[in-house]
């Protein structure tokens, strides 16, 4: 699993950053074709404390706004979704990822 933002730092320095409010988060989209619609998870970003997760996903929602809600039933349903999801900062899954990092 790729994980965006954590290049040149040790386990150790992550866990530290967690402790200081740092987190991993994955952030949702939405693509429709039609009568098909995706919905996809983004790689992991690594958000330090100092950082804004809301804005990170901010691309993500982008996506799903313009290409997400084409698709009936599941486009809009999928689209409202993803972009609720990232504008409360993304799945946060920080516990995961240290435990699979460790």
């Amino acid at each position: 699993m790729k994980v965006n933002g954590i290049e040149g730092l040790s386990l150790e320095e992550m866990q530290s950053l967690v402790q200081q409010g740092a987190k991993f988060v994955m952030y949702e989209y939405a693509i429709s074709i039609l009568i098909m619609t995706f919905k996809r998870s983004s790689d992991v970003y690594f958000v330090k404390a100092d950082e804004n997760a809301i804005v990170k996903g901010l691309g993500f929602t982008a996506i799903s706004l313009l290409f997400g809600w084409w698709g009936f039933p599941w486009g809009p349903i999928y689209t409202i979704g993803s972009v609720v999801n990232n504008l409360r900062g993304g799945k946060d899954v920080t516990q995961y990822y240290l435990e699979q990092a460790a």
